[in-house]
């Protein structure tokens, strides 16, 4: 079986839509239903890939050398880690995929709509079965070119399609943005992370010779032993990481990920629930048990570097998420809520396998279980939130706003739709028996367990604050009247089939997978722990209930009393609060304008490079006269004099002869006293 058509698929499927466009076919429905056809071929291989791993061992498909002098090999590996995220890539782009076809519907750019997003999911495919760095890293930008494309699909910039409400300002910088400009931010924040990222591949090539990720993770021993006698272990493995870092959006680099919402709603559930931003967590699922094995035989400096490693990226998670629930808490756009919510759910996941690494006492079965938990949150996180997303679509739609405000009273006109919203909800919010319970209890055990009490505290407090803007985010669309006035007149209504159907399964599977938790869904991503690079031991992600377990849901249920006791029984005017009280205005300030970040980041990085461009415009304005009008001057200045002395007669030339000839004469005459 060529596993490898995983990915060659799909890519033939984007290579087929841009042939059909360039020969003049305009019909939305074969661009739409082509995407569809490509992806499910996907699917079904990467179900049979599964099928194949779980009853036999991981799959090394082996092509050939492909860049022989770098010893570059084309492969696919299928091991345990890499089918799991094949079948959630596919799966769920698949029913983001035909829920387009109805979304898209007579839009202007739905054939480019269609070639770039058959393009993403390729690219992302090729990223987590790729058997070297070198076609890890091509998928890895593939999704990168992609995304620029897909975030910035209304490039004509209607105010409409923005992100952040228009005219208003942080420090003096602009808090809106527009999807060229969402796009370009885009590409930039993860760009930079991604050059680090290949400064990490260079050092571990120089050190192997090899790309391939079964022989780096075989000579992890030697390579990172040879970095720590070096004393720059440490400081490789963050600049490895620094790609992973940008592309799920930790801290610093969260930025772009909150204002990709400019681009079609499908698009925000692709590259924010099942996709883009979860390819940083696969690398750190991939690499942190191949570093903690080299850490595990090396020991001594090696060690010691990891620990560091591992605990840094600990802290980025926990901050992560923690920073992005407060934002969550006061944002008035459905989406940017979401958005929020991603990134800070994306922190546990760093939270859960840095805390493997560190969890050294219980050996190689505490990091994959560590390993497991960030899997098991990845999974539940992807399902339940691209539900999210594509409910979130057709609300908007529904009221041509991307604004809650306008939003109101839905559950009268779309029970199905609202029941989705809080099964999906609810599975963010951590409340069981939904799959985002399980798999987040998972997470702060893990924390604990590695003795990362402050990020085990940091998480717990993030997960009551996310049951709290979960609760005001469904109460608010779909059970209090709404704030201000519908821009529309027409009744709400549920959405057609095409675009029901698919977050509708996504919403009851979030529930499916969370009844089945303790029997068939934790042993699934055990199994599948164990099979993968570097592991070998199963994961133990069933929950026992504890005094901890039950303080955990306790607190969780009590945010969500809070949250509807004020907004359903007490009927606080929070807007009121804001306008009338200064603290209450601050604090929702600093949290709305997002702790300020992106002003400070555009304040010190856009305007210091602003402003050392003009210092160095400044110098080559300076050169350019120094070469341009000063010297030639000079010899202009030069040449007038020497013309001056050429007057056309003979005596005048003997005399200045005979003048510079005594000169001559008498410094001869000087130097020889």
């Amino acid at each position: 079986m060529p596993w490898s058509l995983i990915w060659l698929v799909p890519y033939a499927g984007a290579l087929v839509l841009a042939l059909l466009y360039l020969v003049g076919v305009k019909s939305e429905k074969i661009y739409g239903w082509g995407s569809v056809a490509s992806i499910a071929i996907a699917a079904i291989i990467s179900t049979l890939a599964a099928i194949r791993v779980y009853s036999d061992g991981p799959i090394y498909a082996l092509y050939g050398e492909w860049v022989p002098w770098l010893g570059v090999t084309l492969g696919t590996y299928l091991d345990g880690l890499g089918v799991i995220m094949a079948l959630v890539v596919s799966w769920l782009s698949l029913l983001i995929a035909i829920y387009s076809v109805k979304y898209m519907e007579g839009d202007w750019g739905v054939q480019r709509y269609f070639f770039f997003f058959t393009f993403f999911v390729a690219s992302m495919l090729l990223l987590v079965t790729a058997d070297n760095l070198v076609l890890l890293f091509i998928g890895w930008e593939g999704t990168g070119l992609a995304s620029y494309a897909l975030i910035g699909h209304w490039y004509t910039d209607e105010e409409e399609y923005w992100v952040g409400v228009p005219g208003r300002k942080a420090l003096g910088q602009p808090m809106y943005f527009e999807p060229s400009h969402s796009a370009i931010r885009a590409v930039m924040f993860t760009r930079i992370g991604d050059i680090g990222m290949l400064i990490g591949m260079g050092f571990i090539y120089l050190l192997t010779g090899t790309m391939s990720i079964p022989e780096i993770a075989a000579q992890a021993p030697a390579w990172m032993g040879s970095l720590a006698a070096k004393g720059i272990l440490l400081g490789v493995l963050l600049v490895f990481s620094l790609g992973a870092l940008a592309k799920s959006a930790q801290f610093p680099f969260h930025e772009w990920l909150v204002t990709a919402m400019t681009g079609p709603t499908p698009v925000s559930a692709l590259i924010h629930a099942a996709t883009m931003v979860k390819a940083g967590v696969y690398f750190m699922l991939r690499f942190v048990p191949i570093f903690f094995a080299g850490a595990a035989a090396a020991g001594g400096l090696v060690s010691d570097a990891t620990t560091q490693y591992f605990t840094i990226m600990a802290a980025l998670g926990a901050i992560t998420a923690f920073m992005m629930a407060t934002m969550a808490l006061v944002a008035n756009e459905l989406k940017l809520i979401l958005a929020f919510s991603t990134a800070s759910q994306l922190g546990y996941m760093f939270l859960a396998a840095a805390a493997a690494g560190l969890l050294a006492e219980a050996g190689v079965e505490g990091v994959a279980t560590g390993i497991g938990a960030g899997l098991a949150h990845l999974v539940s996180h992807a399902v339940f939130k691209a539900a999210l997303f594509l409910i979130a679509g057709w609300l908007i739609h529904v009221v041509h706003s991307r604004f809650i405000d306008p939003m109101g009273n839905f559950a009268k006109y779309m029970k199905i739709t609202a029941i989705s919203m809080w099964l999906a909800g609810l599975s963010l919010a951590g409340v069981p028996p939904l799959s985002g319970f399980f798999s987040k209890e998972k997470v702060l055990a893990v924390a604990e367990e590695a003795h990362l009490y402050w990020g085990y505290w940091l998480a717990l407090i993030t997960a009551g604050l996310t049951a709290a803007y979960t609760t005001r985010m469904i109460l608010r669309i779909f059970h209090l009247p709404p704030y201000e006035k519908p821009h529309t007149h027409h009744k709400p209504h549920e959405a057609p089939l095409l675009m029901l159907v698919p977050y509708t399964i996504l919403a009851v599977a979030s529930l499916i997978l969370g009844l089945a938790w303790q029997t068939w869904t934790s042993k699934a991503l055990a199994e599948g722990v164990q099979l993968t690079l570097s592991l070998g031991e199963a994961a133990k992600l069933t929950i026992h209930i504890t005094g901890a377990v039950l303080g955990a849901i306790g607190f969780v249920l009590a945010s969500i009393a809070v949250v509807a006791g004020l907004y359903m029984v007490a009927r606080v005017d929070f807007p009121r609060i804001v306008r009338e009280n200064a603290a209450a205005r601050a604090i929702y300030n600093f949290l709305y304008d997002r702790w300020y970040i992106n002003s400070i980041i555009y304040i010190i990085v856009v305007g210091g490079f602003a402003g050392l461009s003009i210092i160095l415009a400044g110098i080559d304005i300076g050169i350019d006269a120094l070469y341009h009008m000063v010297v030639p001057g000079l010899f202009v200045l030069g040449a007038g004099a020497l013309r001056a002395l050429h007057r056309g007669r003979s005596d005048y030339y003997l005399m200045l002869y005979a003048y510079f000839a005594a000169l001559v004469m008498l410094f001869i005459f000087l130097l020889w006293r």
